[in-house]
């Protein structure tokens, strides 16, 4: 992949997120789903100038729901890759700069 924008997609900010930015220096991420560890690394590092200790990539299903209204039309959202990334004690992320 040329485009490191394109690896990350956007910061996945959630309750458990949050706690694992303050206590654990971890931040969650969508990225592409041809995206390996060594380009998640190398992305962050670049964008954000922090040093990665530790990549860990999980494949999210597709999931069925069902719509409020009627309850009958069943509705599919679609499967992603998300990235929690391990840095270094020291460094920090500002979540909303740096990702298009």
């Amino acid at each position: 992949m040329e485009d490191l924008h394109k690896i990350l997609r956007r910061p996945i900010i959630t309750e458990k997120s949050n706690y694992q930015n303050a206590k654990l220096h971890q931040y969650v991420f969508e990225v592409a789903t041809e995206a390996n560890k060594e380009f998640i690394k190398t992305a962050v590092e670049t964008i954000f100038n922090v040093n990665v200790l530790q990549v860990q990539v999980i494949n999210m299903p597709a999931k069925r729901s069902r719509s409020l209204r009627t309850r009958k039309r069943t509705m599919r959202r679609s499967a992603y890759k998300k990235a929690i990334v391990t840095l270094s004690p020291g460094d920090t992320i500002a979540v909303f700069e740096g990702v298009k």
